[in-house]
């Protein structure tokens, strides 16, 4: 059973982990069902760190110059913090707004000064947190639903219960560093009117906590970690359980439903980042209370794999920008600085520790004092990029995200997202494509339309241009039928359909993968195969692109192509609208759409270029059918301004049943403005040439220097399959699926 994912998760804290331990339990608390009974026996050791866990970083970590430098900055930090006093103000604002991020400081503030007095001894930090703890104890008993709930679950501290769920998650940890140095009194009241009452409030909620969702997994973490720390059974069942404990939801069951086989997490990068936190902290939490669990062996090591996951889903430091996105979020996140640390020591991955470089920063617990170790002892190793197939769904089998990579981690690398919806955070875009080329993004994805805890524009929470524009599917790099998105935008229709994917394979010169897309419109089907290719005779790899549609009656078909740079040249005649600007629709993102020139029909392939960071690009395209080309740029009907102006070329094909959309992207050349030279700015490619047989077709394309590379595509998946395509008298004969054959100048005379 799979009760359906929450639709919205709008505002979203930034964690401060790295300020302090992460939840790192040793097996030597006992858990008791009543909490005043752990009381009276005097159980207040610290059970998320262990003494002398806390005993080793306070005479060791000043040794580790990363351990010792992070130490320092938490120091400074906090003792701006201190300095300022204690505030703990009714709430009332939104995300962004003063209460909210007071409430969000004094958690980040109650992690740190736990730290620090188990690292220092110094009890000027015990104050500070107790006399804080006791100001909650007043206001927490006091308060009802959040004034801006916003129609969601509302919190009590925070808009949202999410933000509740993160405050207790980092809260609990400072307070299991202090507890043993509270009077039994001071406890008693902390203990009775703040975390046991936030716990049972959390897991009061099952709209929230008995979800498949993030949401739920920062939820059932803030009460499992607080069940420990309490002493408390009931808690920590209800966490692992669900809130019935009937193992119909709670933690065990999102780690089940959540990640596919490869460690992938259904929503995309961005919020696998966010949801790695909870994930790996709870996970650790049980790991060392209840090791029998072998939490990290389950579903064989599905939570490991996630951490090397989300690094493999970066470029040059930054997320791949799939689904709701920001676009600057990348692995230096906090979240992932925890996960790494928790991988790290789980798996002693020395690969991971150049990630930690890159990150500059570490946990001031067990766990970072490993990296900093590790890191001193010069261990480092290169964090291995690689291509690869990351299925998505619970069994691997609903699509994946083929990631194409060749140059290393600035070189080339190319997305085909050909994964499921995503919940409520997808995006409308099957068979959408990224590629990244010398460090930037080439080929877009505009992510999520927000201006994240910017209270100016609208609070910090998802636009409405988010709906309108970002989540369209004319805002992606894929097929759209008659102005209309995948699934006339529902997600939950969303949620029922995947793509199929048809085949992948990676090896030196050759990467390629394929996918089909049914029924994200009525009666269409659409495949999708793509590779990326190297070449003695081209500078850089290239990018092929096939993308095939069949439909059951006639149809407006649009792909666009979202691009990043400044046009060159245009290799097609254009009408030009450069006084009035059309807009291109009035719905589903097309009135968000400038028309700045459009094209006559015309089926022979054209080419656009466009120079981005001193390098230029070649895009040739064409399709079996007579097509318009529109060149476009966002922004359209945004009068308070909310929409980035970013270029694309759309190919428009009109009343047709089939067709298929053939092109080729290269990389190539110099500009360096400093030194005021160009090289290498005219393209390699001649031609590219698109040929049908009766059960495949063939791209040949076409080199200045005569040499010809072809891409061989058939209809069936089927490895063992005969097939030839004759071009221009070259018959081009494979068995399988697909295959590259190239032709050096003299074979192709």
């Amino acid at each position: 059973m799979r009760l359906q994912p929450l639709s919205l998760c709008s505002h979203r804290l930034v964690l401060a982990l790295a300020l302090a331990a992460p939840f790192a339990l040793l097996p030597t608390a006992s858990l008791h069902a009543a909490p005043a009974a752990a009381a009276r026996q005097g159980d207040t050791a610290p059970v998320l760190v262990t003494a002398a866990q806390w005993q080793q970083m306070a005479s060791e970590g000043s040794r580790y110059p990363w351990f010792a430098k992070e130490q320092a900055r938490t120091q400074k930090s906090l003792q701006k913090m201190m300095k300022a006093g204690i505030d703990v103000p009714v709430p009332k604002d939104k995300g962004g707004g003063r209460t909210h991020e007071q409430h969000k400081r004094n958690y980040q503030a109650l992690l740190a000064a736990g730290t620090l007095y188990r690292l220092t001894g110094d009890k000027a930090y015990v104050a500070y947190s107790r006399d804080m703890l006791l100001q909650y104890a007043k206001l927490y008993p006091t308060l009802g639903p959040h004034p801006e709930g916003r129609g969601q679950i509302p919190g009590r501290v925070f808009w949202q219960v999410l933000n509740d769920s993160v405050w207790l998650v980092n809260a609990i940890q400072g307070y299991d560093a202090i507890r043993d140095a509270l009077s039994p009194q001071d406890r008693q009241i902390i203990e009775s009117q703040v975390f046991r009452p936030m716990a049972e409030f959390l897991a009061s909620e099952p709209k929230n906590y008995d979800q498949i969702h993030n949401h739920a997994t920062w939820a059932v973490a803030a009460t499992g970690m607080t069940g420990y720390v309490l002493r408390d059974r009931e808690l920590v069942e209800k966490s692992l359980r669900g809130s019935r404990k009937d193992d119909q939801f709670g933690f065990l069951r999102q780690i089940d439903l959540l990640f596919s086989p490869d460690g992938y997490y259904e929503e995309g990068p961005y919020y696998q980042r966010y949801a790695l936190a909870p994930f790996l902290l709870f996970a650790n939490a049980i790991e060392r209370n209840e090791p029998q669990r072998k939490i990290f062996a389950r579903r064989d090591g599905v939570l490991l794999k996630a951490v090397d996951v989300l690094v493999q889903t970066s470029y040059d430091g930054l997320f791949f920008p799939i689904n709701d996105a920001i676009l600057d979020k990348g692995i230096d996140t906090e979240e992932l600085v925890a996960g790494i640390g928790i991988a790290y020591a789980q798996a002693g991955d020395d690969r991971l520790l150049s990630v930690a470089q890159q990150q500059k920063r570490l946990l001031l617990s067990p766990e970072g004092l490993q990296v900093a170790q590790a890191l001193a002892a010069n261990k480092a190793k290169p964090f291995d990029y690689r291509p690869m197939l990351l299925r998505d769904g619970p069994d691997g089998e609903r699509g994946g995200l083929a990631i194409l990579r060749m140059g290393g981690e600035r070189g080339q690398a190319l997305v085909q997202k050909d994964t499921m919806q995503g919940m409520g955070h997808g995006h409308f875009d099957k068979l959408n494509w990224l590629f990244y080329d010398n460090g930037n993004a080439v080929v877009t994805d505009y992510g999520a339309a927000r201006f994240l805890n910017v209270e100016a524009k609208r609070g910090g929470i998802y636009l409405a241009e988010n709906r309108s524009w970002a989540k369209q599917t004319v805002a992606h790099n894929t097929l759209v039928v008659n102005e209309q998105s995948h699934f006339k935008g529902d997600w939950k229709r969303g949620e029922e359909l995947a793509p199929q994917v048809r085949f992948f394979q990676a090896d030196a010169d050759t990467q390629i993968a394929s996918a089909t897309m049914r029924d994200a419109y009525p009666g269409v089907v659409f495949t999708r195969t793509q590779a990326l290719l190297r070449h003695p005779e081209l500078g850089l790899p290239v990018v092929l692109d096939l993308l095939q549609v069949h439909g059951d009656k006639a149809a407006r078909y649009d792909l666009p192509l979202h691009f990043n740079g400044h046009i060159v040249t245009t290799g097609f005649e254009a009408e030009h609208f450069p006084t009035q600007r059309p807009v291109l629709g009035s719905d589903n993102g097309y009135q968000h759409l400038w028309l700045d020139a459009r094209s006559k029909a015309g089926s022979e392939p054209r080419t656009l270029a466009w120079l981005l960071d001193g390098r230029f690009y070649t895009y040739r395209f064409g399709s079996s059918a007579p097509a318009q080309a529109l060149l476009v740029e966002s922004g359209a009907n945004d009068p308070e301004f909310n929409l980035r102006r970013e270029p694309a070329l759309l190919q428009r094909v009109e009343g047709q049943k089939d067709v298929t959309f053939f092109s080729v992207l290269e990389p190539h050349g110099e500009y360096n403005g400093t030194a005021e030279y160009v090289h290498g700015a005219d393209s390699r490619i001649k031609q590219i040439i698109r040929t049908r047989g009766n059960d495949a077709e063939v791209l040949e394309l076409r080199l200045a220097s005569g040499a010809r590379i072809a891409l061989g595509v058939a209809d069936d998946s089927d490895a063992k399959g005969e097939h030839s395509v004759t071009v221009d008298g070259h018959a081009y004969r494979w068995s399988g699926s697909h295959a590259r054959m190239d032709r050096s100048k003299g074979d192709a005379r």
